[in-house]
């Protein structure tokens, strides 16, 4: 049987080249993709993310090929976008503490977390999609966080891009309130290649300025001593392997990425970039 991936995007805009390139890597091994967004609404490509006309600031450069530019259209013009699995209603809301009845309230969590397993079960990895969107809707998203735990606690990789990394910083154990990346090498969006303003979000009418967090100061931090981030800055690639996380620095890691998945899944891959 082929294998199934999950694959969650931003409904507040993703980065094309970010999910274009591990779809094709999937799409050639022959798995079957799950789209999944954090309410069910159809993901949107952040707009520099298809003009190859677009000069990257901190760059200085463009940063989108007129081919990537090209399959993102494509993408965003086809159907697979249109339906994707809706994590709110998948997974359930952890209690507020102040709820009036918080015992009660907590036990119908964790059963409905637990009825939700098989739903999970059927995934073999999965993949936060990166852009900055998820800067929005996913990085501090609870829901989100409990699907990662569930990968992590049945030993399945788990991928992550750019801004996306962030999930991985904020999904904790709700008792120790540990990163899961404690003591892990990782990789994520370097603050040389922050804007300084200008960062973009699909759907909303404001400009938010810079991202309202430096990615790598996280990761920095909640690695801890015995772990590491990787900027690697100045190299055309970084992408980190330390099982069970694939983690992608930015747009160019993309097709690196999902390949390093494939060879997780395929050839037990542990150790990679570092």
């Amino acid at each position: 049987m082929a294998r199934k991936i999950l694959v969650i995007v931003s409904e507040y805009g993703y980065w094309g080249e970010e999910l274009v390139a591990p779809l094709e890597k999937f799409d050639e091994a022959g798995y079957e993709v799950t789209i999944a967004s954090p309410t069910g609404k159809r993901p949107v490509a952040l707009t520099p993310s298809m003009d190859p006309n677009f000069i990257d600031p901190p760059l200085g450069r463009s940063v989108t090929t007129p081919e990537m530019a090209a399959k993102t259209r494509a993408l965003e013009e086809s159907d697979r976008l249109d339906s994707p699995l809706n994590i709110a209603e998948l997974m359930p809301e952890r209690p507020q503490y102040s709820s009036h009845d918080l015992v009660r309230a907590l036990e119908q969590y964790f059963r409905e977390l637990e009825a939700v397993q098989p739903v999970l079960d059927q995934f073999d990895t999965v993949l936060v999609v990166g852009g900055s969107g998820p800067i929005v809707d996913m990085a501090n998203n609870q829901r989100v966080h409990d699907i990662i735990l569930s990968f992590l606690h049945k030993g399945k990789p788990i991928g992550a891009e750019c801004y996306g990394v962030a999930c991985l910083a904020f999904a904790r154990d709700w008792e120790d309130r540990k990163s899961i990346i404690w003591g892990k090498h990782v990789t994520g969006h370097c603050k040389e290649y922050d804007y300084h303003d200008g960062t973009g979000f699909m759907g909303v009418n404001f400009n938010m300025g810079p991202p309202p967090y430096p990615l790598e100061y996280i990761l920095r931090d909640a690695t801890g001593a015995d772990g590491r981030y990787h900027g690697n800055f100045g190299k055309e690639t970084s992408v980190i392997v330390d099982y069970p996380f694939v983690t992608g620095r930015s747009t160019p890691d993309a097709y690196l990425t999902g390949q390093c998945m494939v060879d997780v899944l395929e050839n037990g891959l542990t150790r990679y970039g570092w």
